[in-house]
């Protein structure tokens, strides 16, 4: 199953895709940069930055956990922290899981499925997992 991100939401996409995984089905995700975390800018930086520096502020020689930056990078953290990943069943369906930043040149043409669940609902603010990534100093090309 090919899903297009663009305009759907970080957790309720995460929900649906690791059901989608944890039934045996492999699932591509495009346009990562474009998926939406609900709240606002202020609260989703502090969050993340967090658990940046969660790590080098305990004991800087012990360099853990690591969180991602890059927005494809955080759609798979959040998919993962969703299924049993200690687990050989939720690392097995963890395998069938491929996210993209942009559209890759072999998926141009291909139709591309949505996720009504994932749609986006009197959301008023919100920012997107590009611009997010960003702040958090992640460089990537789409």
């Amino acid at each position: 199953m090919i899903i297009d991100g663009e305009g759907l939401i970080l957790g309720r996409l995460a929900s649906s895709v690791s059901k989608k995984l944890l039934n045996g089905e492999e699932v591509i995700v495009l346009n990562a940069e474009k998926v939406i975390l609900s709240g606002t800018k202020e609260w989703a930086y502090a969050r993340y930055k967090q658990r940046l520096d969660r790590a080098s502020i305990s004991n800087p020689r012990k360099m853990g956990p690591k969180y991602p930056r890059r927005p494809d990078d955080i759609f798979r953290r959040t998919v993962r922290g969703m299924i049993p990943y200690r687990k050989t069943t939720g690392r097995e369906a963890f395998k069938g899981l491929k996210v993209y930043v942009g559209i890759p040149q072999e998926f141009e043409g291909v139709e591309l499925s949505k996720v009504p669940e994932a749609e986006p609902r009197n959301i008023k603010k919100s920012i997107e997992l590009g611009k997010l990534s960003k702040l958090l100093g992640a460089k990537f090309e789409v």
